[in-house]
């Protein structure tokens, strides 16, 4: 980076290395311009759910299991260990698992040791580990023991662990598909009808609990603060920077403020779940929906520019992007704008309860064709969101035909790209669905006063 005088004087302060240990203010027009809605959810006060909500969750699930008949649930599936346990972990090449009978609130853990004080200090009525990928037989140096090896079949491993408390016969509900695990369940298992309990988990999972939306809302109030920053520092400091300059300015102000906040300890089950993530597009970049080019460029008047943010607290949270320009431009400009402007406001009218996803992306997806874009169109415009995952059930497209539930979160993507012209407009909210219709979680107004501006 060629860091002269003046770069120095911009960036470096907004990063708060002149300044360290400073609170975040907050300043600038953007926040006057944030907007209130009686709608909108109220916010959390807590920045995680219980331990008391993951136990009734499992609750719940068992009681929709009733009839099936099962003796416990193995869970294997990363995703769905997080959301009805709430044990954040890292799951990379490492193997967990998770054996919940259904006659009591037990839980037994199977995972390396690395993470032996996370697993047995949240829920954990027992936990058996192996040392680490690539497990040699016996091999414990923690405990004092080395051996070298043949690495032990880590899958294999957990499943015959499970099978020594008794789990090697009758119903057993999973979420995953036993063939995946074949060869490591031989033997230990064979006398385990399992049964595929992943739809019963994906049918909780599509509607949030006041408590998930509550916790959404939070994470999205943080995230609609750090963009109004964003928007104060490009139109003060913004022309002349990199978007490389410009996101590591807002990120460190995002995150200090919600750290601020948060006050974590440091201590395992304390602000888990964490994503603080804000990223700027420039110019030709904001054309590409999902563009694998260096993002290296600098901001000059008549750019498209986009705001991206991610945060998620406790694992809750949403997506809020902004897309922006600068003057000068053109009416083609303005016309891709008002399109995307026009289909955001069909989604928030058409998303109620009983309505299908379908539905809701062909009545977008026909403005856009009835306004002459077509050519512009590369996505479904939306998807489901809860932080868990990047991208969830349900999906806002043509072959999606879920009927809308009050309780469900969607982005709110109808974006548009001319890549001839080297820009593009994709904006993106939480849209929670309520009886009356979508609600958007951000207070960031989607108007021109907000997006429309001179550097």
């Amino acid at each position: 980076m060629n860091l002269t005088r003046r770069r120095f004087a911009k960036v470096f302060p907004a990063l708060g290395i002149l300044s360290a240990g400073c609170k975040p203010e907050a300043g600038g027009s953007s926040f006057s311009l944030l907007t209130e809605d009686p709608r909108r959810p109220k916010s959390a006060a807590y920045d995680r759910l219980p331990l008391e909500w993951y136990k009734r969750t499992v609750a719940r699930l068992k009681e929709s299991l009733e009839s099936l008949r099962l003796r416990a649930i193995i869970l294997r599936t990363a995703s769905d260990i997080t959301y009805l346990t709430g044990t954040f972990y890292k799951q990379l090449e490492r193997r967990f698992g998770a054996l919940l009978p259904m006659d009591s609130d037990d839980i037994f853990w199977y995972g390396p040791a690395i993470d032996r004080d996370l697993l047995s200090s949240w829920w954990c009525t027992d936990l058996e580990y192996y040392f680490d990928y690539k497990h040699a037989e016996g091999a414990y140096p923690n405990r004092g023991t080395v051996e070298e090896g043949f690495p032990v079949d880590l899958d294999a491993w957990i499943f015959r662990r499970m099978a020594r408390r008794g789990y090697d016969r009758g119903r057993i509900g999973c979420d995953f598909d036993p063939q995946q695990y074949k060869r490591a369940l031989a033997g230990a298992m064979d006398g385990v009808e399992f049964v595929d309990i992943r739809p019963y988990i994906k049918a909780m999972r599509l509607v949030r609990t006041p408590e998930e939306i509550a916790l959404a809302q939070r994470a999205m109030d943080y995230l609609s603060r750090a963009h109004a920053y964003a928007r104060d520092f490009i139109l003060r400091e913004g022309r002349g920077l990199t978007n490389l300059e410009i996101s590591g300015a807002i990120n460190q102000w995002g995150a200090r403020m919600v750290l601020d906040d948060l006050k974590p300890t440091g201590q395992p089950h304390t602000a888990v779940g964490l994503s603080l993530r804000l990223s700027c597009k420039v110019g030709v970049q904001t054309g590409y929906p999902h563009a694998t080019q260096s993002f290296y460029e600098t901001l000059k008047r008549g750019d498209a520019l986009q705001i991206n943010g991610i945060y998620t607290i406790g694992g809750y949270g949403g997506e809020l992007y902004r897309c922006c320009q600068t003057a000068p431009w053109d009416a083609h400009r303005e016309k891709l704008w008002q399109v995307v402007a026009d289909c955001v406001q069909i989604q928030l009218e058409e998303s109620r309860p009983g309505v299908k996803c379908s539905t809701v992306a062909r009545k977008i997806h026909e403005h856009q064709v009835r306004s002459g874009v077509a050519e512009y169109v590369y996505h479904r415009p939306g998807h489901g969101f809860s932080g868990l995952e990047p991208h969830e059930d349900p999906y806002l497209s043509l072959g999606d035909d879920t009927v809308m539930e009050e309780g469900m979160i969607f982005s709110v993507e109808p974006g548009l790209y001319d890549t001839g012209n080297g820009f593009g407009f994709n904006p993106s909210d939480n849209m929670l669905v309520t009886r009356d219709g979508g609600v958007l979680m951000s207070s960031v107004p989607f108007t021109k006063e907000w997006m429309f501006f001179e550097i």
